[in-house]
């Protein structure tokens, strides 16, 4: 396989890690706000902030490798996506500011504060809202060169119906791979009362998250030509990422094999995810730039490569004991000590 395809790979493969670490944290810092403002606070919250204590300071390792490997793979990505990109990843660095301080202030009453909650739910929405510009404007169209200069084209980003089916997408599948984990989580500490809210929770928004889904087919068909053809090449990616969706709903109604139920929703999430970088190669931004004429040297290649194996073989066993020590721990789970 060549360097720009590994590059790639590995890049999208912790681009998908993110998307669900990221999907559960996000969606817990809404559904924490709402249950304050609902006064169901005392439903769910112990099950939330069992899972996120644990976990929050592990969400943005993904994004940062992401970010670093993005740059080191492909350096020509930083001249097109830089200027363009920087009101948006501004905001979400703000927002993952006001993240980080809520959790460092979490035993100090930010919890109890409604004004501290509300910044921490609100921002589980907007994160997901201001990134998802990345994808929006890599299918063209929104970016222009004039000289030498890289221009991003407000306007046309602002009134594109791609662009907000795309932010109506991430929105939605933030709440329902959120409440999908959640519910399966209150299950294993068997607390009725919480699973029964999220597995509500899940049940409503898995409608959404399918018909935006949708929404996104047809506006890009409109938007981009070329990438919707190639989707349909490979529409059996699809199919199965809506099988996994239909199983997945079928066993939280149920109310069986959550576990099994949330492994569907990742499978869905990732045919999905992967299909749609397949077919977006070989551009990462369309008509400017592929993964060929913005690859870096192959000295740097290997180097990034060996670089980022070994952050996995760190990474792997660090999340391993994370997963076994906390979040599937059965004494854990039910708020038990470990004596």
């Amino acid at each position: 396989m060549e360097i720009e395809m590994i590059g790639i790979t590995v890049l999208w493969t912790f681009l998908y890690g993110y998307l669900l670490v990221a999907s559960i944290d996000f969606g817990a810092g809404f559904y924490s706000y709402y249950a304050k403002v609902t006064r169901k606070e005392h439903n769910i919250r112990t099950v939330i902030d069992r899972y996120l204590s644990p976990v929050w300071e592990v969400t943005n390792v993904f994004l940062v490798f992401f970010f670093i490997g993005l740059i080191g793979f492909f350096p020509t990505t930083a001249y097109y996506y830089g200027t363009a990109l920087l009101v948006p990843a501004s905001i979400a660095l703000v927002l993952l500011a006001i993240r980080g301080s809520f959790y460092a202030f979490a035993n100090y009453g930010a919890r109890e504060s409604n004004i501290y909650l509300f910044l921490y739910g609100i921002s589980g929405l907007l994160i997901p809202a201001s990134l998802s510009t990345v994808l929006t404007i890599s299918e063209g169209g929104f970016i222009v060169r004039e000289g030498g200069t890289v221009v991003l084209l407000l306007d046309e980003l602002f009134f594109s119906p791609y662009s907000w089916t795309v932010v109506l997408l991430a929105l939605v599948s933030v709440l329902f791979i959120s409440a999908s984990f959640l519910a399966y989580y209150a299950s294993q500490a068997e607390d009725k009362d919480a699973f029964e809210l999220l597995r509500r929770f899940a049940l409503i928004w898995s409608g959404p998250t399918i018909i935006a889904s949708f929404l996104v087919f047809v506006t890009l068909s409109t938007h981009n030509q070329e990438h919707f053809q190639a989707m349909l090449d490979m529409a059996w990616v699809f199919l199965a990422s809506l099988v996994c969706f239909v199983l997945a709903v079928w066993l939280i109604y149920r109310r069986t094999y959550l576990g099994v139920a949330f492994i569907f929703v990742s499978l869905q999430f990732g045919f999905a995810f992967f299909g749609y970088g397949a077919t977006h190669l070989p551009y990462i931004l369309y008509p400017y730039l592929t993964i060929y004429e913005s690859i870096t040297g192959p000295e740097m290649g290997i180097a990034l490569i060996i670089a980022f194996v070994f952050g996995l073989l760190l990474l792997i066993p660090s999340l391993y004991l994370l997963l076994r020590l906390f979040i599937f721990n059965a004494k854990y789970v039910k708020g038990h000590s470990y004596d």
